[in-house]
């Protein structure tokens, strides 16, 4: 029973009930001007219907009033783009039209017609209602009384669900508007998924040569590589807050450019954070890295900082060799250091996997792994 009289208590109930008796307000205004022609409400309705705004004015109406709080982005406020569009608006607002007719009637007959039975009940006859004009007063007629409202809210109830499931047919999204949502969800994915590599990349290298630098300084004991330690640290860490700062621009909509980011012409910058870490860097950039497309050289830059944080965290002081080379239609990136005892530390192989992603996402290809007694990550990306 508790389930049944549950509507009663929703204000959706009464909200789909305001949005079928809004239409009636024309009508009620038409039929004081000319009440023998009702129909023309309705043939007004089709000509307004095909006006692109209209939808958009509907689409408002059925989220606030049909679906408040719920299921709203199923319903399109969009307006109008191509004419199937424009003809499921005016199959809409045609059987808005209508269902809002039945509503006013079942809404003022229904309650009549209890009103009438009291009526009886109570020993008068009712006047000016057809079916019960002519019956003879009784006291039974009391045990029918609810029966229309019971009715009435029946009525309601179901017209609500029907007219809410007819906005969701006609109002919803076309497959245009689909498809753009789509395309829209995974240029957001894409952005939080490049936004996530460029804090793994950036953050994780520079807490990598932290931890790398604090620790040779610990074992040293010597002041002046204490004190060359703590100004790799101090720059590295000023570095890293400038990217944190720039993906945190990026997460508050700001406009600053992507050019912001740093290429492959920032590289010494990373080789040199890296031989202060202790890693011996043999390095060979060759070819003009200022021409390389931007993308292409951001994305560049990334490989060769993960690849060296790898080296740091995963081998420690080694031996590195670095080759970047532009050719003609491909940029070309190795890095390899001697395979060595694993050196404990966090690591769940997200970094090669950002490689390979990277590499991928522009068309290029990346090898990771063992390779003649060395660690190898060797990346092709194509120039164009």
């Amino acid at each position: 029973m508790a389930r049944l009289l549950r509507p009663l208590l929703r204000g959706t109930t009464y909200t789909r009930l305001l949005h079928l008796w809004v239409p009636m307000l024309v009508v009620s205004v038409w039929m004081w001007i000319e009440m023998s022609t009702p129909w023309v409400p309705a043939l007004v309705l089709l000509p307004v219907g095909l006006i692109p705004a209209v939808r958009r004015g509907e689409g408002v109406q059925a989220r606030l009033l049909l679906t408040p709080g719920e299921r709203a982005a199923e319903i399109s406020v969009a307006p109008s783009a191509t004419w199937r569009d424009r003809l499921r608006t005016v199959l809409w607002l045609e059987v808005r039209m209508l269902l809002g007719g039945l509503t006013s009637l079942g809404s003022v007959w229904l309650p009549l017609l209890s009103y009438s039975l009291a009526e009886l009940a109570s020993g008068r006859v009712p006047q000016g209602v057809p079916v019960l004009s002519g019956a003879t007063p009784h006291g039974a007629y009391a045990l029918l009384v609810p029966l229309p409202l019971v009715a009435l809210y029946g009525f309601v109830v179901g017209l609500g669900e029907l007219i809410t499931a007819l906005a969701l047919r006609f109002l919803g999204p076309s497959a245009a508007e689909r498809l753009a949502a789509l395309e829209e969800r995974t240029e957001q994915l894409l952005e939080r998924t490049r936004i996530a590599r460029e804090l793994h990349d950036s953050i994780g290298h520079a807490l990598t040569v932290a931890v790398v630098q604090a620790g040779a300084a610990r074992a040293a004991g010597d002041m002046a590589f204490t004190d060359r330690a703590l100004e790799a640290i101090e720059e590295t860490g000023r570095t890293a807050l400038e990217d944190l700062e720039r993906v945190l621009g990026i997460l508050r909509e700001s406009e600053r450019p992507v050019s912001a980011r740093p290429t492959l012409t920032d590289a010494d910058r990373l080789l040199e954070s890296a031989r202060v870490s202790g890693a011996k860097v043999d390095a060979d950039l060759t070819g003009p890295l200022d021409t390389v497309a931007g993308p292409v050289s951001r994305e560049g830059y990334r490989i060769l900082q993960e690849s060296l944080t790898n080296v740091l965290r995963h081998a420690g002081a080694v031996p590195v060799r670095v080759r970047v080379s532009v050719g003609h239609d491909t940029l070309d990136l190795e890095v390899r250091n001697p395979l060595t005892a694993a050196i404990p530390g966090p690591g769940r192989g997200s970094g090669l996997r950002g490689i390979r992603e990277r590499a991928a996402l522009l068309g290029g290809r990346a090898r990771t792994g063992p390779d003649d007694g060395d660690w190898q990550v060797h990346v092709e990306l194509p120039l164009r």
